[in-house]
């Protein structure tokens, strides 16, 4: 059977293969793909090559895509958890038409009900529950979700189920602004309109939030977000800061102030 799957060949190269599907292993299940999920940020990266990216570091070639869904269309022989025909949430298997996984590393999706294109939203919205979870937020805190792309709108709805109030918002697109207050956001701001750190820290008490989820990786979110965050307030760094092109004063705006900065890459997260 021939197959298909993307690959980036070297800088802003990007094409699509044909190869030939193999059987599973013994503990293996081959999957056929139903939807998977562009992953905008990290995907453009690796295909520019910027700064801390795994081309930057390994070169080309290099095959894009980590949240999927498919369904399970032969099994490795010692394989009792999945069977031909269940639908499983597929991680870190590429943008292809099939893929061949250890069965303990899939989900199963039980719920006939759930729609494929959402199930292989999956893995994508695991980050962004990292990033609110590292944060440990208290019933009653104020949280701000610096970007509203995926990974944001996503950590938006989780930190609302988490306890935090308010959460408030900031995106340059309006369009996502519109989206972010449709979901429950307390307030939406543009990081570039007037007195916006004074704005932020209003909106969230005057003290500024408790808690703050940077999806951007921009140095220049994060400096806003150490201006108005609260006194020992938690900040998690789930965007990936590709390039550190910002001075940050850590005395004056860490130090001091007994803020804590929190790494959130997928890498870190507990297993369970």
């Amino acid at each position: 059977m021939t197959g298909t799957y993307i690959v980036f060949e070297s800088v802003g190269n990007v094409v699509l293969k044909e190869y030939e599907v193999p059987l599973p292993k013994a503990d293996e299940v081959l999957l056929e793909s139903a939807y998977s999920v562009i992953s905008a940020g990290t995907e453009c990266a690796n295909l520019l090559q910027r700064p801390n990216t795994v081309t930057a570091e390994y070169g080309f070639p290099f095959c894009p895509g980590y949240s999927a869904s498919g369904k399970v269309i032969a099994t490795g022989k010692d394989v009792t958890t999945l069977k031909v025909g269940d639908l499983a949430i597929i991680p870190l298997g590429g943008h292809r038409s099939h893929t061949i996984k250890k069965a303990e590393s899939l989900l199963k999706i039980e719920d006939d009900s759930i729609d494929m294109l959402a199930a292989a939203f999956a893995q994508i919205a695991s980050f962004s529950f990292l990033g609110v979870r590292k944060l440990k937020i208290e019933i009653g805190e104020s949280v701000m979700i610096a970007g509203q792309g995926i990974l944001g709108v996503l950590a938006l709805q989780i930190a609302s189920l988490s306890g935090a109030i308010p959460v408030i918002v900031s995106d340059f697109d309006p369009k996502r602004r519109d989206l972010a207050l449709k979901l429950g956001a307390a307030a939406a701001f543009s990081p570039d309109e007037e007195d916006f750190v004074e704005k932020v820290k209003a909106a969230s008490g005057a003290n500024g939030p408790n808690a703050v989820v940077e999806v951007t990786g921009s140095a220049m979110a994060l400096q806003q977000a150490l201006e108005y965050i609260a006194w020992e307030g938690r900040i998690s760094l789930l965007g990936c800061t590709r390039v550190s092109d910002l001075p940050i004063d850590f005395y004056k705006y860490v130090h001091r102030r007994g803020i804590t900065l929190i790494g959130s890459h997928t890498s870190t997260r507990s297993q369970h």
